[in-house]
């Protein structure tokens, strides 16, 4: 079999056609729709600022998935910690200010794996108070029936 000139596949530049995504985005205890997203949103970001500008309706053709779905999940991206998001305003060749798409604004990962942790202590914390309390009430229900037989007997 001869080598011809056509090369099947492109050679890629790996840093030019790629992008990193931190492996903690899978130890936040995040939904795969979230995953896709912050993906997505990693994917547009400028390297610069860490920031984009994609709008709810290009996100979803792009990763396959309605508005509101979109919505949900960069919904969930805020709640955890990992994106913020601000409103933009354009203006029209009138002169007119319209709202236009959402700045994202992707924070350091270290910055989100904090809150998860600080979140899970505080489920804990809150977890053990509960215990804590449901013990006292069963001791005092215990000395309280114990009273009740005393007066009966």
């Amino acid at each position: 079999m001869s080598r011809s000139k056509f090369q099947r596949w492109p050679k890629r530049d790996p840093i030019k056609n790629c992008f990193l995504l931190p492996n903690e985005v899978f130890q936040i205890d995040l939904s795969g729709g979230a995953k896709l997203i912050y993906a997505y949103l990693i994917y547009c970001e400028d390297r610069k600022t860490f920031q984009c500008y994609p709008s709810y309706r290009k996100i979803g053709h792009n990763v396959n998935m309605s508005v509101n779905t979109v919505k949900k999940y960069v919904m969930e991206l805020v709640d955890k910690g990992l994106i913020s998001t601000e409103n933009t305003t354009v203006t029209n060749k009138d002169g007119q200010k319209q709202n236009g798409s959402l700045r994202y604004t992707i924070h350091p990962i270290q910055e989100a794996v904090e809150l998860y942790h600080q979140r899970q202590l505080k489920a804990i914390e809150e977890e053990a108070e509960r215990a804590r309390v449901k013990k006292c009430l069963e001791q005092l229900d215990q000395e309280k029936t114990e009273e009740t037989r005393e007066r009966i007997a």
